[in-house]
């Protein structure tokens, strides 16, 4: 199978990633997040229309394993699971979230955030995500934080999300891996 960064469909990621990964890394030190000890288990794409969402698709399905397609939040997302990973800071993602566009418009059409692994109880995580982030980096202007509970319409586990922007990248923080999300639609 071929590298993702080869497929013309995806050109235009290819070509985001350094911007993706220079952002990602001034949020983390903004918000004095140590990313270095951190198990980040996937990337996420966004896009404004259907027809990039479409062409992305065509792109991962040559160099990837369709691993769930799902409405969450009334809109597709899929989740691809690639052969050759994609390289931000020290992490190698091999699974790659990609949603179709929803209402909210963002301003980038590309990578725009990693979801890190908090194992332990989903009660709990908002205030482990927190105790990770210095107090004056949250209280920075631009910084914005947000919880919600996104949920698939098969999942069973409880998938709490705590997310923190600066409205160009995002760091989200889960209780589960989006691998066992997907066991848990499957009834494993």
């Amino acid at each position: 199978m071929a590298d993702w960064q080869t497929i013309d469909e995806l050109h235009d990621i290819s070509a985001d990633l350094p911007r993706f990964t220079k952002a990602l890394t001034e949020l983390a030190t903004r918000l004095g997040l140590d990313i270095a000890s951190l198990e980040a288990d996937h990337i996420s794409l966004r896009c404004h229309q259907n027809t990039t969402a479409e062409r992305w698709r065509r792109g991962f399905e040559q160099c990837g394993t369709l691993l769930s397609e799902n409405i969450i939040n009334g809109r597709p997302i899929c989740l691809f699971k690639l052969h050759q990973p994609v390289t931000v800071a020290h992490w190698c993602f091999t699974v790659v979230e990609l949603p179709w566009p929803g209402e909210k418009r963002y301003p980038h059409e590309g990578w725009e955030h990693i979801e890190i692994v908090l194992p332990g109880e989903p009660e709990t995580l908002n205030a482990r995500a927190l105790a990770l982030l210095a107090d004056e980096g949250l209280r920075q202007p631009g910084i914005v934080v947000k919880t919600s509970s996104p949920k698939g319409e098969h999942e069973r586990l409880p998938n709490p999300t705590l997310a923190v922007t600066d409205g160009t990248v995002t760091v989200k923080f889960h209780p589960w891996s989006i691998e066992a999300i997907v066991a848990s639609e499957n009834g494993v």
